[in-house]
């Protein structure tokens, strides 16, 4: 018998906790992930819950299942991303946004930012020229500390008091953790909000002092004019993943939506698209 991959195994469990908290089937016929009032988005949506195995029950608040989602997927993350430790050594942790103090001051590459916070409290004028938008707060996490000068000489003197007096991943240059990834989770895609990740990834981008973090998006949308919309494009998000490709593609064509198909293909050929059993081998790189 064929032995089951470890990241299947979590990938399972994902789906069973998802089913079993916010993926739902109401009374009317309709999943919770889905558009009400879109029949394509109903459609799609229903035939792909079933194919999880999604139970009866009734729509959560927008709010609940996004907080929910998050919860769920930073559970994900931990569950497969840790696993490959032999890929990717170091002490790392992942935490999610609600209930954790996630400002981005905290990681290395952003620390600068608690100065220009403080200034733009002091100096009011200076926050209107400024703008807001650098202090971002991810929805998750993926972080390292920085290693103690015996760790990174285990196999020899690779490190003394007179080189590498800058870098960032000794300790004793910087306590402060280095930002790996970040993880925006997005239960929907609306056409109001469809930007908000491409403006978080960006100043990512733009703010930092160091290296650029992996950059995101986790989703459980139907629609693939809707994924598109967060997909297409370079140069913000490293890549969109889904939170059960393969299963929406099956329901796609058997519900012989060929434009929505052909959209689908499109966004996974140019690989923009990723399920997200692809997303901790990602991160590993």
């Amino acid at each position: 018998m064929k032995q089951q991959a470890e990241l299947q195994k979590a990938r399972n469990a994902f789906h069973a906790k998802l089913c079993k908290e916010i993926l739902l089937i109401d009374k009317a016929g309709k999943a919770t992930n889905a558009d009400s009032s879109n029949p394509l988005s109903n459609n799609i949506a229903v035939r792909l819950a079933r194919k999880l195995d999604a139970r009866s029950g009734e729509r959560p608040t927008g709010q609940t299942a996004g907080n929910v989602f998050e919860r769920i997927c930073t559970g994900f993350v931990k569950d497969s991303f840790l696993k490959l430790h032999h890929l990717r050594p170091g002490i790392w942790e992942i935490l999610q946004a609600s209930g954790n103090d996630l400002d981005l001051a905290r990681f290395e590459q952003y620390s600068h930012l608690k100065e220009i916070e403080l200034l733009a409290k002091k100096y009011p004028e200076l926050r209107t020229v400024l703008g807001g938008d650098y202090f971002i707060k991810p929805d998750i996490v993926i972080f390292r500390s920085p290693e103690e000068d015996a760790e990174i000489n285990k196999k020899g003197v690779l490190v003394n008091e007179s080189c590498a007096t800058l870098a960032s991943l000794r300790k004793r240059n910087s306590n402060l953790a280095i930002l790996h990834a970040s993880i925006s989770c997005k239960w929907t895609i609306r056409s109001d909000r469809t930007q908000n990740s491409r403006s978080e990834a960006l100043n990512l981008i733009r703010n930092r002092k160091g290296h650029v973090p992996h950059i995101v998006v986790v989703t459980a949308e139907p629609l693939p004019s809707r994924l598109a919309s967060i997909c297409l494009g370079t140069g913000d998000i490293d890549c969109v993943y889904h939170f059960a490709l393969p299963e929406l593609r099956d329901a796609i064509a058997e519900l012989k939506l060929v434009d929505a198909l052909d959209s689908l293909d499109t966004l996974i050929h140019g690989k923009r698209l990723r399920d997200v059993s692809d997303l901790p081998l990602d991160l590993a790189v």
